[in-house]
């Protein structure tokens, strides 16, 4: 594997497909969703990549205690514009792991497996938290991401300014890499389930 070791100790998120089912693209319609698939998806890995995977899996475990979580039974608004920050990033990882998705997704078949327009963006920011919504019985969750508990090496900033001038020399490219990759361990191994890190709040 060309990847950290840690992203396979990583927490899983496991879900049921009933599309998946219906089309036999897993069998029982079982998807797990390691971290390595958002990394794929993204095509890196960061605290921001990673604090959605997180956050994806916190709200499922929140909304299906007894599991597996229903992929495409659930919406999802964001907080802010889809151009806003790192929002449409978090987006995408949601929607891998959840299916919801925005106006592109899948239009369902005969009513059924929809997809489209589960996701939705503010038109103005309304704060920090991702709303999750299950769509049988409207059981709703709202879920927030502080990383501020696990600081970047304070070495970064010159680390990475050398880096965009390209003046940056081997020992220092890889020690930035190193420290980065570290952070994101930290958060996936050490703070996981830390709820001053991702905070879950049930909503009536």
């Amino acid at each position: 594997m060309n990847f950290p070791d840690f992203y396979e100790q990583a927490p899983v998120v496991h879900t049921y497909d009933a599309f998946a089912a219906t089309l036999g693209a897993a069998h029982n319609g079982l998807l797990d969703y390691h971290y390595v698939d958002a990394v794929r998806l993204a095509g890196h890995s960061c605290p921001t990549v990673a604090g959605a995977f997180l956050i994806g899996r916190a709200a499922l475990a929140a909304l299906y205690p007894d599991g597996p979580a229903e992929r495409g039974n659930i919406a999802i608004h964001m907080p802010a514009p889809q151009d806003e920050g790192v929002t449409g990033v978090m987006a995408q990882v949601l929607t891998l792991i959840t299916g919801a998705a925005a106006d592109n997704g899948f239009q369902g078949m005969r009513g059924r497996f929809k997809r489209q327009g589960l996701l939705s963006f503010a038109q103005h920011r309304e704060g920090d938290a991702i709303i999750f919504k299950r769509l049988d019985n409207n059981a709703r969750v709202a879920v927030t991401l502080d990383v501020s508990l696990i600081p970047a090496d304070p070495a970064q900033g010159e680390r990475l300014m050398a880096i965009l001038q390209d003046c940056a020399d081997a020992s220092q490219q890889a020690a930035f890499a190193d420290a980065w990759q570290d952070r994101v361990r930290r958060l996936l191994l050490e703070f996981s389930d830390d709820p001053r890190v991702i905070r879950i709040t049930p909503m009536n």
